[in-house]
């Protein structure tokens, strides 16, 4: 049974369509947009539209931008000769907000997951290779510490290394604030691995 009418129905799936939404805040979304003011409805579309036609990937990083070169790769004070491998641009806006790398970034998009049938070919690694024929002095594999981030990361060292640029992993370890018995061994190894002199 129907509870609303054909547009509202129309509207609410579409908005539980989208990742992270469920069918409850669809409706509140769905009812909040429909008593928004008319022109504020139309400014939504017509953003949504604009980015939808103009956002692409960056020509070096491969973020996501409205430019053919990012801010970050356009940016002449950063270090273009370290180059931080994130799977996506959610990844790449975290460490952003950290403030504190200042190097340049490569997005590739996924990981390497064979039981889901994604390999080497599907990201883009092809694209990374090329860009390290450049001046590059260090690339930081800061994929997550997943099995497909492990195997992406181990993948990308076996294939950077004799080049010889240094490759280096981040340290992931204990999060602030958690007890070390409910922390998985791979994470307890990892943060003694990534262990720092106080």
């Amino acid at each position: 049974m129907e509870l609303y009418s054909g547009h509202i129905n129309k509207l609410i799936e579409e908005l539980a369509a989208l990742p992270g939404i469920g069918e409850k805040s669809a409706q509140r979304l769905a009812f909040y947009i429909i008593n928004l003011p008319s022109d504020r409805v139309e400014k939504l579309a017509r953003v949504l539209t604009e980015a939808k036609s103009n956002v692409r990937y960056c020509e070096s990083c491969f973020t996501l931008t409205d430019k053919e070169i990012c801010p970050i790769c356009a940016n002449p004070k950063r270090n273009h000769k370290t180059i931080m491998v994130v799977e996506n641009p959610r990844d790449l806006a975290a460490y952003e907000k950290t403030g504190k790398f200042e190097g340049l970034y490569h997005v590739l998009h996924g990981s390497i997951s064979p039981m889901l049938g994604i390999g080497p070919g599907d990201i883009k690694l092809k694209e990374l290779v090329k860009r390290l024929e450049g001046d590059v002095e260090e690339v930081i594999i800061a994929t997550n510490s997943s099995l497909e981030g492990e195997t992406t990361a181990m993948y990308i060292s076996k294939l950077i290394k004799p080049t010889g640029i240094k490759v280096t992993r981040i340290a992931s370890g204990v999060p602030v604030g958690g007890d070390l018995e409910n922390i998985d061994e791979v994470t307890l190894l990892r943060a003694l691995e990534g262990r720092i002199e106080l």
